[in-house]
């Protein structure tokens, strides 16, 4: 018995107090274990931090132990994974909205652009990232921006949802979007008050304090993601503007109708001017249908044709906007040149138009015309050619190079750098912005460009081969060339000749020496256009 109680008696060295694993500087296990005294393992999120006597307190850890971390925490670590969670959430959108632009998956079309919904869609993903990357790192200055930030996307989503034009071109992609991009802002800022929190939270219960100090590498990724932040908030602004700029430019009123095409997918826009007169056959005399080039048919061909109505060239006119052009919706890709001439037609058809016809068209537009000749020969009593592209060379809209620069240019345009200045500095207005010279910087047409040249040398190069095939043979036909055009352009002359054996009955190839691309833009050349025109119509 006394053998037993003098092994569990205990040493006069150590009366008085009790094992302590936390003088060690580490948790102990506290189980009796006789090497208690002895350096074990760091401590790491696992081990057990609180004695096992409530009277006892461990002594406080330093703040650049690796124990001290808010990961310790559920909250913290659910907030991780929730955020792991969204930003891949937003890959899978991003990359459903760059495939759109090239092919649109069944339900995606936008009428107005893709190049709006996936701006919105790179400013989350971008958003989400910086969150990641910077997690552990929480900063005032970014809950701050992220405010900014979330103010001026409830913004976008206000004017968004509240412009009836806008809504109707974005529908519910883009308005997903613009809204998605909102709720990753706020969930940035719930992220980072949360860390701060839970940091904060951890620092006082294991040292005592909360610290306030940073090393150099934290007090970098807090610059890191300031800068980043405040880039965020830069393209937020100019998308805002830029947004503010569709919606005034929603005020301006369209000369004709917009009509439902393609199973109701999207509207063309429709314009006919003058009233319909018989020549002295009692015949009807044909309507000039217009259809513009590399530019909305607003920009330069509508006015000529109305200065021939005026002067009693012809006596009556007609155009409509190809998709994505002037006042029309854009049309789901891919969009050859016979599906355009396909809208047309089932939008003169809505309207009531049934001609007879002659067909003005300039630049890439003559690939439409001879479609719609085509198709419609028994209606078509003569076609003009106005520097007119041929089939052969449209191999040069499908220039990778070309298409590569004109998606950039797309990806950058809702941030209106083409546009803003033009409104801010130059007084440029909304009907600049909708078919004039400004267009060229605006989502819409960038789109429609990007759209004619995916399919320019495969689809549209076949149906207009197919075209001239079928052609009617007794159509008249003029052309007119322009001579800086055919000067500066070794292959373009020749192609130009090619056209006059379109049909059999070329009446005119006239070649006006100082005319530029767009013919009508010198007095020569409208002047030209205009009698053609005349011959054309009166026989």
């Amino acid at each position: 018995m006394s053998t037993l109680w003098g092994r569990n008696k205990p040493d006069d060295s150590q009366a008085g107090e009790s094992p302590d694993p936390w003088r060690t500087g580490n948790a102990g296990n506290g189980d009796g274990d006789e090497d208690r005294g002895e350096s074990s393992a760091p401590p790491t999120e696992r081990t057990r931090l609180l004695p096992n006597r409530p009277d006892e307190r461990p002594p406080l850890l330093h703040p650049d132990d690796p124990a001290v971390t808010p990961y310790n925490l559920w909250t913290v670590r659910f907030v991780r994974y929730a955020t792991v969670l969204f930003a891949a959430v937003t890959f899978v959108w991003w990359v459903l909205l760059l495939v759109s632009i090239f092919v649109t998956p069944p339900g995606m079309n936008t009428r107005g652009s893709p190049f709006f919904a996936f701006g919105y869609a790179c400013l989350a993903l971008f958003n989400i990232f910086f969150t990641l990357a910077f997690f552990a790192v929480p900063s005032r200055a970014v809950r701050i921006l992220s405010i900014v930030m979330a103010v001026l996307l409830f913004v976008n989503v206000i004017i968004t949802v509240s412009v009836e034009r806008t809504r109707h071109e974005e529908g519910w992609v883009g308005m997903t979007s613009v809204i998605w991009a909102l709720i990753m802002s706020l969930w940035t800022l719930l992220a980072d008050r949360t860390v701060e929190w839970g940091k904060a939270e951890e620092e006082e219960r294991l040292t005592g304090r909360v610290e306030t100090r940073r090393s150099v590498f934290e007090w970098t990724e807090v610059l890191v993601s300031t800068i980043a932040f405040v880039v965020l908030n830069i393209v937020i602004v100019l998308m805002t503007a830029k947004l503010v700029l569709r919606a005034l430019d929603a005020g301006v009123t369209p000369p004709g109708r917009r009509y439902w095409v393609d199973g109701g997918k999207y509207q063309i826009h429709l314009s006919c001017h003058g009233e319909e007169k018989t020549n002295d056959e009692g015949r009807k005399e044909p309507t000039v249908l217009l259809e513009g080039g590399e530019w909305p048919v607003e920009n330069g061909l509508w006015q000529l044709a109305d200065n021939a109505v005026k002067n009693g060239s012809i006596s009556r006119y007609c155009f409509a906007d190809r998709p994505g052009y002037g006042w029309s919706d854009t049309a789901p890709s891919p969009l050859s040149a016979g599906m355009a001439t396909d809208a047309l037609s089932e939008a003169l058809v809505r309207a009531g138009e049934s001609g007879p016809w002659v067909l003005l068209s300039a630049g890439t537009g003559a690939h439409y015309s001879r479609v719609f000749s085509a198709r419609h020969g028994e209606e078509v009593e003569g076609i003009l050619l106005v520097d007119a592209d041929h089939e052969d060379l449209l191999g040069r809209l499908a220039s990778p190079w070309r298409g590569f620069g004109l998606w950039l240019r797309g990806a950058i345009s809702p941030l209106g750098l083409e546009q803003l200045p033009g409104a801010l500095f130059r007084g440029r207005g909304g009907r600049d912005r909708v078919w004039g010279r400004s267009a060229g910087g605006g989502s819409k047409l960038i789109f429609a460009w990007l759209q004619e040249g995916l399919v320019a040398d495969s689809l549209t190069r076949r149906e207009v081969e197919s075209a001239r095939a079928i052609q009617r043979q007794d159509t008249p036909v003029t052309v007119i060339t322009s001579g800086v055009k055919m000067r500066r352009d070794r292959r373009w002359e020749g192609k130009q000749r090619d056209l006059t054996h379109l049909t059999g009955k070329t009446l005119h190839w006239d070649v006006v020496d100082d005319a530029p691309h767009r013919v009508w833009e010198t007095y020569e050349g409208r002047k030209k256009i205009e009698k053609r025109l005349r011959q054309l119509v009166r026989g």
